[in-house]
């Protein structure tokens, strides 16, 4: 067995929406079906027993080969290590024993990682004696998940995001996270969210200069004072009375922090776990319970009574041995990706014991309880139970307050008090800290008491609720096909530009904000998608989304308002990636129309049938466009009162049911009056987009008649330029379906001689590369063949000798020449121009080749 190509899908893909690793799996012939390698199964069942059941994930009940017993393993290890994980499948491909193996992912460090892992379980149960250990990897397994999954916290927030619709996206291993996208992006870091200043943060952080601000606004808090020394502290402790509370004066997480200190030796305990995070403070100790209240913008909307940690003694087992019992618990942790974190027996710890009059070694009666801390953060072993149906609206008017006199718009309210169903003032309690970036564990799974959907508030606080409810999306628009990607994208962005938005947009050519390119080179896969979706000044996007990147990574965006299909024809790419016919090609491209949203439209070209069919998985509605109205497809869906747009006579027509629009094609300058099928057919698709994302008409109309496809606005797409009385056409083709759209095109516009210049892509196949000459031979007089540099794998001269093939018994050509370089072969063409004739480009080097045209032409 050979693994090959490991990719990971971080997108919807053609598989699943599913992110998932994707790899190359070649099995020899004796590795086809396990129920024929003795010992095998047996072997694999006592290396790892939790795998499952074996078999094919298919109704044809194939044999099941190692391809699908990895599938199976790699799956299975990431569920046994708790990663919510279900989804995986084995393609078995064209080519005899290669199958293409798809495992689901959670966080795509642990994907690797399982996957990796199950290729070395199958090579254990391969050989005789081979070992495995199952639980040191599935622990290891479980430790990176914990490590490099969300926490409890961010992690809230980003499901509450998912279930409401708003797109996310991590920005750092951490808990970075962008929702939305463009101009309607907000981030967060933790429970932190973007508009909280720095300085807000940086006051929280300050405890004396919080506390100042909440007295001056009649907040009640405990008095006290920052100390310098354990002498000084103990002064100061004696100024406001014993007992206090002895904490760092910038901290978080109760690091730090010991209360209720009465004597001498407790203070230089407490004064010296202080001083290792920071500048010490002594506060007044306020009897009473510790809560802790969370404020989001200008409510509460959860409270926890946090107790401190602690074990109850059962006359059998020590202090330190009742720790470790209840360190146990698999409900605790080291971090916080657990409910509860184990208690820290440290230094601290055995003071607290020593003022109950025990050590770690002694073993309390059964029943007594035995405080480890003073402190009740969960950070450190405490508990929390759910008191928000309690807190009095006073306390929590108090609480709001405190969040915003300090500026947090989530901001965790520490209170010390006997009771919050009293106010504050009536049981002598105050509030102690504030805190930015507050944990939510505690109202999320307390343990006691009802859940809060907080995470919820948080994403209220960002996007709105009831009926001013937002998801945080864009207008997003995604374009494939065969041919036409390229123009239907640009004038699609064209339009949204017409109305007055900031459009991103991506094709072959670059990425343009706002028309200005900000990167170059081919851009149509999905990382350039997720950039522009990152630019805060877009309103709205255009994606080219070309083959290669759906099967590299699967898309950049979750889902699409508008999917449009211009065309698939005979196809192009084939006989690559196992993609060995168009129909095998339609479920690569037929990915952005399984991903519309389901208030959206696919735009399907329905002259097309293997564009046409993929109106089956669209959740959304279709728009069909073609020139025939009376095609069949096109006049059922007219009849059922869906939208079409399609030609008649010398008009574009959008049409619902009796509602008509109409645009002349006179007024549609880039298809010439019409002349020009293909132009027409990306005008039409066009049109059918700003429909499906609701343009208004008269924009639609603005937008199609002041689009020029001229080498700056489209380079490279049907570009046409006078040269000393002659006609040159540039164009980008490089199939055989563009060779027969560019004749039909450049057959109606008048010339004397036709000459064309053409050389061919190296990764194409053979009978691909040879039809693009033989359409060429029948309508041009001249053929102008080219090699570059790039052959794309193939040997020097071997892409010349195919096109000349395709030349052989041509039925116009009568002159053919073969020139070194792409510029060379351009200034040949030029030269050998004469008024009146016609020249058709094919360039390679789009933005080069043109560059040097365009100077060839000025220069004329």
């Amino acid at each position: 067995m050979e693994v090959s190509r490991i990719r990971a899908l971080r997108g919807p893909n053609m598989w699943s929406r599913h992110t998932a690793i994707e790899a190359v799996v070649s099995c020899q012939a004796n590795e086809l079906n396990i129920a024929e390698m003795p010992g095998f199964e047996s072997r694999l069942r006592a290396l790892f027993p939790g795998i499952g059941a074996l078999r094919p994930a298919s109704a044809q009940r194939l044999p099941v080969s190692l391809a699908h017993v990895l599938e199976q393993a790699a799956l299975a290890l990431q569920a046994q290590a708790g990663c919510p994980v279900t989804f995986s499948h084995t393609h078995v491909t064209s080519e005899a024993g290669t199958y293409q193996v798809l495992v689901e992912y959670s966080e795509e460090d642990v994907g690797r990682q399982a996957f990796e892992a199950a290729v070395e379980l199958l090579r254990a149960a391969l050989s005789e004696g081979g070992s495995f250990d199952i639980d040191a990897t599935l622990a290891s397994l479980r430790e990176l998940d914990e490590d490099v999954r969300l926490g409890p916290s961010t992690g809230s927030i980003v499901d509450a995001a998912v279930a409401r619709g708003v797109p996310y996206r991590r920005l750092t291993q951490g808990s970075l996270v962008q929702f939305g996208w463009g101009a309607k992006q907000r981030r967060i870091w933790a429970a932190e969210v973007d508009n909280t200043s720095a300085v807000s943060e940086s006051i929280a952080q300050d405890k004396d200069l919080t506390k100042r601000l909440l007295q001056s606004a009649g907040v009640p808090v405990p008095i006290g004072r920052p100390v310098d020394t354990v002498d000084d502290a103990w002064e100061a402790a004696l100024e406001v009375g014993l007992p206090v509370v002895v904490k760092p004066q910038d901290g978080n997480q109760g690091k730090g922090v010991t209360v209720n200190v009465a004597s001498r030796e407790h203070m230089e305990v407490a004064y010296k776990a202080a001083a290792e995070i920071g500048q010490v403070m002594v506060e007044k100790f306020l009897p009473g319970s510790d809560y802790r209240l969370l404020v989001v913008g200008d409510k509460l909307v959860a409270a926890a009574r946090r107790d401190p940690p602690h074990v109850i003694g059962d006359g059998e087992l020590t202090v330190k041995q009742l720790v470790d019992k209840v360190n146990a618990d698999p409900k605790r942790g080291d971090g916080h990706a657990t409910s509860l974190t184990k208690i820290r027996f440290d230094d601290i710890a055995v003071a607290r014991l020593a003022m109950q009059g025990l050590t770690p070694s002694d073993v309390p009666e059964k029943g007594r309880r035995v405080i480890l801390r003073n402190n009740a953060n969960l950070s450190t072993g405490g508990t929390a139970t759910d008191v928000t149906d309690d807190v009095h609206p006073d306390v929590a008017a108090r609480a709001i307050a405190a969040a915003q006199v300090v500026g947090l718009h989530v901001c965790g309210v520490d209170v010390v008090a006997e009771s919050v169903m009293r106010p504050l003032e009536e049981v002598s309690g105050g509030i102690v800290e504030v805190n930015a970036a507050p944990g939510l564990r505690m109202h999320l799974s307390p343990s006691y008491g009802q859940g809060r959907t907080v995470g919820e508030a948080i994403i209220g606080h960002l996007y709105g609720s009831g009926h001013k409810s937002e998801d945080g999306r864009i207008p997003v628009v995604a374009v494939t096909g065969t041919n036409g990607k390229t123009t239907t994208s640009r004038l699609i962005a064209h339009l949204f530009a017409t109305c007055g938005l900031k459009v991103g947009m991506t094709n072959t050519d670059g990425v343009y904000v706002d028309g200005r390119q900000i990167d170059s080179g081919d851009c149509s896969g999905p990382k350039s998608a997720r950039n522009v979706l990152m630019h805060p000044d877009v309103e709205a996007a255009v994606f080219e989304t070309a083959r290669g990147g759906i099967l590299r990574e699967g898309l950049g965006f979750d889902r699409c308002q508008v999917a449009v299909v211009t065309n698939l024809g005979e196809g192009d790419h084939l006989g690559m990636n196992f993609l060995n016919t168009v129909e095998e090609l339609a479920l690569v491209k037929r990915v952005i129309v399984q991903n519309v949203a389901p208030s959206g439209y696919a735009v399907l070209n329905a002259a097309d049938p293997v564009v046409a069919n993929m109106a089956a998985v669209c959740p959304g509605q279709i728009i069909f466009f073609a020139a025939d109205r009376h095609h069949p497809l096109m006049a059922a869906h007219r009849s059922q009162g869906k939208r079409c747009v399609y030609v008649d006579g010398d008009q574009l027509v959008a049409a619902q049911g009796s509602w008509r629009e109409t645009i002349p094609l006179r007024d549609i300058p880039f298809t010439r009056g019409g002349s020009i099928p293909f132009q027409v057919e990306n005008a039409m698709a066009s049109v059918a987009a700003g429909w499906g994302v609701g343009l208004d008409w008269d924009t639609i109309r603005r937008g199609v008649a002041s689009f020029s496809n001229d080498a700056d606005n489209v380079p490279g797409r049907f570009n046409v330029m006078d040269y000393r009385g002659a006609t040159v056409v540039a164009d980008y083709g490089h199939n055989g379906d563009a060779m027969r759209a560019l004749v039909q095109a450049v057959e109606v516009m008048p010339a004397k001689r036709r000459s064309v210049v053409i050389s061919g892509a190296g990764d194409r196949r053979d009978e691909d590369i040879r039809i693009q000459t033989r359409i060429l031979g029948a309508a041009f007089d001249e053929v102008l063949l080219f090699q570059d540099a790039c052959q794309r794998g193939r040997e020097d001269g071997e892409v010349l000798a195919l096109l000349r093939q395709g030349l052989e018994g041509a039925s116009r050509t009568s002159h053919v020449e073969e020139i070194r370089g792409e510029f060379a072969a351009i200034d040949r063409a030029l030269e050998r121009l004469q008024p009146g004739d016609l020249c058709l480009v094919l360039v390679d080097q789009v933005e080069e080749a043109l560059a040097h045209l365009s100077q060839r032409i000025a220069g004329g």
